[in-house]
């Protein structure tokens, strides 16, 4: 099977035998303030995260005030109307400038999910490594043809669609010459239920599309995030926050700084373990195997010429000489020299 190819995000390499990129996604998180923005980017590089990410929009080019008068699914736990609660989590767009420099000072990657036509010319202007497009806008094919003639990486969320959904977007995006496309498998629910992550899914699409694949948790805890990398997840995207227990629409299924770092800690462990592939004993087993694999042993005195019986040989621990394989080839030769009682039989 051909190989998929790698993409480049910035100074990381995604794909096969490169680490994990992982994203602090922190959304609105900041909290209307710039100083706390700074300050969960730095957390953010301080955790592992390879990069730190915002989400763009202005609400009146993103909502129908009149279509969210009624609150839905999660958004009918919240206090205030579904329009205020997005004006509240606007990120300034003067801030992006500052924000990016910050973060290229301290060395983290800074970028954001676009969803206006400006926000992507704001971004690409700051010569962001990668654009993030939201699984909200997987059918907004004139948004995706904008992103992808920007020429950069495109990492695109696939919460909430079908097989076609995801080919057409795929085939929009491509239709520009821009094939950088990173598949970010995805449940559109904030939080959302460990077991409806269907991450076998993420499997088809890369699979499928031949494409790098990685997965935007939205999920209590890390559980589902090693699960993808096990299955293949070349990027992990999870929000990040000081604390979940803050009030906003994104904490609640966010991961503090110290939640985030073990998380961080045990996808690389996971990679490691993961391994090559090829089926051989590990180094720490060399000794193992001599110990729990079975030899050849003489059980009485045995004088050359003699044949080996089942009555003067055995096949016991430790294998110091022929194998066990080789136990039932051995039964009715000749010995070719004197042997002890419980000595190993080394060849013959």
């Amino acid at each position: 099977m051909m190989k998929i190819k790698s993409i480049k995000i910035g100074d990381k390499t995604i794909g096969e035998g490169y680490d994990s990129y992982i994203i602090a996604e922190i959304g609105s998180n900041f909290n209307g303030r710039l100083s706390t923005a700074k300050k969960l980017i730095r957390l953010a590089k301080e955790s592992g995260a390879d990069a730190a990410k915002f989400q763009s929009f202005l609400t009146e080019k993103l909502l129908s005030k009149k279509g969210f008068e009624k609150k839905l699914a999660f958004q009918s736990k919240w206090k205030k109307s579904t329009w205020d609660i997005y004006k509240e989590a606007e990120l300034p767009r003067k801030w992006n400038k500052q924000l990016s420099e910050y973060a290229k000072k301290i060395g983290i990657h800074f970028f954001a999910s676009p969803w206006d036509f400006d926000a992507v010319d704001i971004l690409d202007e700051l010569d962001i490594p990668a654009f993030k497009i939201g699984s909200g806008d997987i059918t907004y094919h004139k948004i995706l043809k904008y992103i992808a003639s920007k020429k950069k990486p495109i990492l695109l969320a696939t919460g909430g669609s079908n097989l076609k959904e995801v080919t057409d977007a795929i085939n929009v995006i491509k239709s520009t010459g821009n094939n950088k496309i990173i598949l970010m498998h995805s449940v559109m629910q904030y939080p959302s239920p460990i077991d409806e992550a269907n991450l076998n899914a993420m499997v088809l699409l890369r699979n499928k599309f031949r494409m790098n694949v990685g997965y935007s948790d939205h999920s209590p805890g890390s559980l589902v995030v090693l699960g993808s990398i096990s299955l293949g997840a070349k990027v992990i995207e999870k929000h990040f926050t000081l604390n979940p227990k803050s009030i906003g629409p994104d904490h609640p299924h966010s991961l503090n700084p110290l939640s985030f770092k073990n998380m961080v800690t045990k996808i690389h462990f996971l990679e490691k373990a993961m391994g090559d592939g090829i089926k051989k004993s590990a180094k720490s087993e060399r000794e193992t195997i001599i110990i729990q694999r079975r030899g050849v042993w003489t059980t009485k005195k045995i004088l050359k010429g003699e044949k080996f019986t089942e009555e003067n040989i055995k096949a016991l621990r430790p294998v110091v000489g022929i194998s066990a394989s080789k136990y039932d080839v051995l039964i009715g030769k000749s010995s070719k020299k004197n042997y002890k009682a419980f000595e190993p039989i080394i060849n013959n």
